[in-house]
This record gives C-alpha cells, sequence and structure tokens, in this order.
C-alpha cells in the first residue's frame, strides 16, 4: 500500500523529468541484475581440491557493491582441473586465520584423544595398542610414548598431558632405565633422549634461548633440573656404544642395566643410525657443561668424511668393526634417510661454526643433493611426477623406481637447505639464494607434490608404505591405490605387500617446513586433507588411533598400533602447520628427526646458566 501511495503521488515529486516511479522500477531492475552477477560470482569462488568441493568462505566478501551494476562483467579465468588448481596461487582460496585457529584446535583435540586412549590402555608401556586396548614395549620399554608426547604437549598447551607425562616421567623412568636391558643406540637417542631435552627447554630449563620458541613456559608443570639429571644418566649408558667400538662407528644397541654395548646379530650398523645422533649429545653437552657427549657422536661424522662416496650418496650399512660401508645398496629410504638429514642439521645447529670446523658438514650435504639430483631423481609417465628411487646394487646397477614414505622427509631438508629457514620471500630481497638453492626449492616442492598423490591415489587418501612409479623403459604396471578419480592413478603402483599405514609424519613434516619457508596456503590445505583422512580411518572411538593394513581398500583393515611418532612427530608437525610462524621459528630452532625441536647454538660458550 505504502509504495501504490508513493507511485501515485510520484508526479508531485519530480525532478526534472526523472519521477520517484521511474526510480522505484530502476530499483527493481538493478536488484535483478545485482542477484545474476551475485550467482555467477558464487559459481566462480567455490571449486573442487583432488575430488572433494572447497567452499568458499568469503562469498559475501567478494560479492560486488553498487558500483559494480554500471559496470560490463568482467572475464573470468576457464576453471581448472583439481590437479591444477595450486598451480596460481592468486586463484587459490585461502581459508581466514580464525579457519585455521579452528583447526589447529582440531589438531590439539586429536592429540588428547591419542594420549586418552594410551594413558587408560598403556601407560608406562612402549606404545598403545588401541583395538586391543593394552599397551606393548617394541622400544626397550622406556615409556617411550610418554616421552615422546611431552614436548608436543607442553606446545600445545595441553597441561593436563604435559602434567601426567612429566609426573610418570619424574616418579618412574629413572628406575625404567636402571632395570631394563637392550635397547637400540639410534631409536633410544631420538625419541628418548631427544624428548627429554626438548621438554627440558621449552619448559624452560635452558633460560639463555628459551625466549625463542614464542611457547610460553608453564611454570610447576615440569621439573627441568630432573629432565636433565635423568638425560644425563641415560646418555651416561648410551655412550658406551660409541666408547665400546673398535672404530667411530658406535654399537648399534645397549645393555642399559649392565652398562655394556654390543653389536648387531649379523655386525653391522645402519648408516642413518649410527649417523643421526649429534643434535642430541651435542646440545646435552651445551647444557650440561661436559663436552664428552658431543665430542663422542662427532667422531662419528668426522670419519664419515674420510669414507669414499658415489657422488656423496653412500651404502645403508656400516661395520663398526672395520669402519667401511657394507654392500652398494643406496637409497633416501629406510636405513639411509636420516643421514642426509643430520649432515645439514648438525651444521645448522651449530651456528658459530659454519665457516670453520663444520663446513665440511654443509658441503658433505651440497655434494649428496646433487648426487640424487644426478642419480635417483625421475619423472613418471605419464603425467611427470617427480620421484627419487633407489640404487640397489649400487651406481653400476639397475635404478629401482621404488620410494618409501620415509623418503618425503627431503622436500623439507632441501627447502631448510636452500634457505637455512628463513622465507623464501626475505631471502630473495636480500640476495641470499644461489642458482643452485633456486633448484632445490623447486625440487623440493615438486617431490612435495609427489608425496602428496602417494595419499591423494589411495582410497582412503593415506599413503601407503612403499610406492613404486611408472617410467620410460619400465612399463609394467600394477596395483593402483583405488582412487579412479586421482589424476595420477596410472603413474603409482601399490604392491600389497606395501599398502600398510603406520601414521608416519615425513609428508606433513615437509608440508610443515615448505609452508614456513614459501608462505605458500597450498601446503596447509594438503595437511588439512590428510589429517581429515587420519581422523576418518584410523580414530578409535575409545582412545587412541591404529596404523592400517591396506589404504586401497574400504574400510581399510587395521592393524592394532598406535606409533610413538604418531604423538610426537605427525600431530606435532599438522599443529605447526596451522599456526603461527613465530612458534619454533625455523632459522632459531632444529627439529631431530624424531621432530623434538632443539634451539640453535649461537654462544661459544658451552655451560648453560642453570647448570
Amino acid at each position: 500500500m505504502v509504495t501504490q501511495a508513493l507511485i501515485s503521488k510520484s508526479s508531485k515529486y519530480q525532478c526534472g523529468k526523472f519521477t520517484l516511479g521511474k526510480f522505484l522500477s530502476l530499483l527493481m531492475v538493478s536488484g535483478l541484475v545485482y542477484l545474476l552477477v551475485h550467482k555467477s560470482s558464487e559459481g566462480f569462488v567455490s571449486g573442487e581440491l583432488h575430488g572433494k568441493e572447497v567452499q568458499s568462505k568469503h562469498a559475501s566478501k567478494d560479492s560486488p557493491n553498487i558500483r559494480t551494476f554500471w559496470r560490463k562483467s568482467p572475464r573470468l579465468p576457464p576453471r581448472l582441473p583439481p590437479n591444477e588448481i595450486y598451480k596460481n596461487s592468486s586463484i587459490l582460496h585461502q581459508s581466514p586465520p580464525s579457519e585455521w585457529t579452528s583447526r589447529q584446535k582440531k589438531v590439539k583435540e586429536a592429540f588428547e584423544h591419542g594420549w586418552s586412549g594410551y594413558r587408560n590402555y598403556a601407560l608406562g608401556y612402549d606404545e598403545l595398542m588401541p583395538l586391543s586396548h593394552r599397551g606393548v614395549d617394541g622400544l626397550g620399554g622406556l615409556g617411550a610414548t610418554v616421552v615422546d608426547s611431552l614436548d608436543t604437549a607442553i606446545i600445545m598447551g595441553a597441561d593436563d598431558v604435559v602434567s601426567e607425562a612429566s609426573a610418570w616421567i619424574e616418579d618412574n623412568l629413572m628406575k625404567k632405565i636402571n632395570e631394563k636391558g637392550q635397547v637400540n643406540l639410534f631409536e633410544t637417542t631420538i625419541r628418548i633422549l631427544g624428548g627429554l631435552l626438548s621438554a627440558y627447554h621449552l619448559s624452560g630449563g635452558n633460560q639463555a634461548g628459551g625466549g625463542d620458541s614464542g611457547i610460553p613456559v608453564t611454570p610447576n608443570k615440569t621439573n627441568p633440573d630432573r629432565l636433565l639429571e635423568v638425560s644425563k644418566d641415560l646418555a651416561d649408558r648410551l655412550l658406551l656404544a660409541f666408547t665400546s667400538s673398535p672404530t667411530a662407528i658406535p654399537y648399534s644397541d645397549v645393555v642399559l642395566r649392565d652398562r655394556s654395548a654390543h653389536a648387531s646379530p649379523d655386525g653391522l650398523s645402519s648408516t642413518s643410525e649410527a649417523t643421526t645422533l649429534q643434535l642430541e649429545f651435542s646440545y646435552l653437552s651445551r647444557i650440561s657443561g661436559d663436552p664428552k657427549y658431543g665430542l663422542e657422536a662427532m667422531k662419528v661424522l668426522e670419519h664419515m668424511r674420510t669414507l669414499p662416496t658415489v657422488e656423496g650418496l653412500v651404502p645403508i650399512y656400516i661395520s663398526p668393526y672395520s669402519g667401511q660401508f657394507s654392500g652398494e645398496n643406496i637409497r633416501l629410504g629406510s636405513r639411509g634417510d636420516s643421514y642426509y638429514e643430520y649432515l645439514l642439521k648438525v651444521w645448522v645447529q651449530q651456528e658459530n661454526y659454519h665457516n670453520t670446523s663444520l663446513k665440511y658438514l654443509f658441503e658433505m650435504y651440497t655434494e649428496a643433493m646433487r648426487g640424487v639430483k644426478h642419480l635417483l631423481v625421475r619423472k613418471t609417465t605419464p603425467n611427470g611426477l617427480v620421484f627419487v628411487g633407489e640404487l640397489p646394487h649400487g651406481r653400476n646397477g639397475a635404478f629401482s623406481p621404488k620410494m618409501d614414505h620415509l623418503v618425503c622427509f627431503l622436500p623439507g631438508t632441501l627447502a631448510l637447505g636452500a634457505t637455512k629457514g628463513i622465507t623464501k620471500k626475505k631471502a630473495l630481497e636480500n640476495n641470499l639464494l644461489t642458482k643452485e638453492d633456486i633448484e632445490n626449492l623447486q625440487l623440493a616442492e615438486d617431490l612435495a607434490k609427489t608425496c602428496v598423490e602417494m595419499y591423494f591415489v589411495t582410497s582412503t587418501g593415506l599413503a601407503p608404505e612403499i610406492a613404486y612409479f611408472h617410467i620410460e623403459g619400465n612399463p609394467d604396471g600394477g596395483p593402483d591405490g583405488g582412487n579412479k578419480s586421482s589424476e595420477y592413478i596410472n603413474d603409482i603402483t601399490i604392491k600389497p605387500l606395501d599398502r600398510h599405514n603406520l601414521l608416519r609424519p615425513e609428508t606433513v613434516e615437509s608440508l610443515f617446513v615448505l609452508h614456513r619457508i614459501t608462505e605458500d596456503p597450498k601446503y596447509r590445505e594438503w595437511g588439512w586433507q590428510i589429517f581429515q583422512a587420519f581422523e576418518k580411518y584410523t580414530k578409535v572411538d575409545s582412545g587412541g588411533y591404529t596404523s592400517l593394513d591396506d589404504v586401497t581398500s574400504i574400510p581399510p583393515p587395521r592393524r592394532d598400533k598406535m606409533e610413538t611418532f604418531f604423538l610426537g612427530e605427525t600431530l606435532k608437525y599438522l599443529y605447526l602447520l596451522f599456526g603461527e610462524s613465530n612458534i619454533l621459528p625455523l632459522d632459531k630452532y632444529v627439529f631431530n628427526t624424531e621432530a623434538h625441536p632443539l634451539p640453535v647454538i649461537r654462544s661459544a660458550v658451552q655451560v648453560s646458566d642453570t647448570v
């Protein structure tokens, strides 16, 4: 009625020839135009990502204002297929900061759910068997999940878990060290010693560098002095592996109770295990004021410097009796992986010696990465995925297009080696990147893409333990991952014995590092998809998460095992991936191969103020 009244009286309110009735008619037409344009814009903003819809959270912000009505509609770029979306970051829809805060909270909830299963059914055991509601000791019986989880809980601010884990360590760990028998030197160093030392630092034990972490220190939740005391006692026993060996290569096993050490039954050590001990022992020397720990561990890398290599690459076995390599098998998967990681990270950790006594480590790392590019990197057919293969019989043997999920640590290591932990943007602005650095960073991004596709090619969206890649001259096919909508279904073969998933962290580790360095949001989105797949298929309602037997089938058969590294590494890296970059910055912290962050040592003073 009001409208009719206004129209009937419109002749009284004229401005020139433009009447109120005409104005109202124009307004109605404009509204129709607005609805049509708004609907079109929504159709562009939403897209698909690896077969799953990603709806825009910003549709209201992207809606045109009234000025748009008088303009010609812009030409929209063509819709990209799912696997091309991330190649143009200007088109990539970025979730708002509040969305990532929410997703980070989901990861914390997953951690607390995993811990609840362990606490209820397996506290004090190394690992949880979530389906059968019991614990199992597979790592020497030192309560590995407790120690592996403590710094994750500190980082996440999971105070109840911090209190529970700290209390257990203070009451039980020293007794277990005194009573337990044989442990593996490598596993005990990276999980137990590394976990204790990281928790010591993050809980304020080393005041000299504690302010760099960006993590608030919560007093009365932990006892740093006790953590250091237990670390020293454990390390004193582990040192027997070094001092008992006739060469610089340590024995693989230590009997804690007897304070003795011996080689494995075949007399060999894994190259990666013997050379992945230095970050932890060097940091312990730094905070304890006792140089013996770092000196013994560094003898290994000093010895490795003298051995022959294949363009910087080394076989995966070495003898503590002769100090020489055994066999010719070269790979960056199991038994070889973290050797290359620690060449870089030990150099990064000891900042004062970058260009002096430890320069050889970065030179060895650089040579090895050149060897990787020359001898191990290939592209798949038909779609050109970049991957790292193996030389099972050395340089003169046949190339194997096999890649362990463990190799997916490499993208993060390459990115860290290129920028030394600062962002790519900052490195470019300050002319800090060489041509080789830029090449390595590109290889890192290409390999990360491949690692992610190892997830997305399967029916569950979770990666197998091992994948094989189709290459020219090797036309043999094989079973695929099950996701027929994947662009790379014909590039990747997953053999029946390799289809299991152990909740491994290597891919999300590299996504975390690459996001920090490139600031590209695609790495977060990929990580979120992987996390959702873990939630969907590995979560156990009664508490904990379980490994899977076959990621190519739905529903996947479950293995009844939650590895310590799921809480210690996988969820930690996902939490940091979705968080702020000032938390544990990569130019101030080095993560050991079990994801325990240790501070870069900048001061030449080797004695902590707390000792």
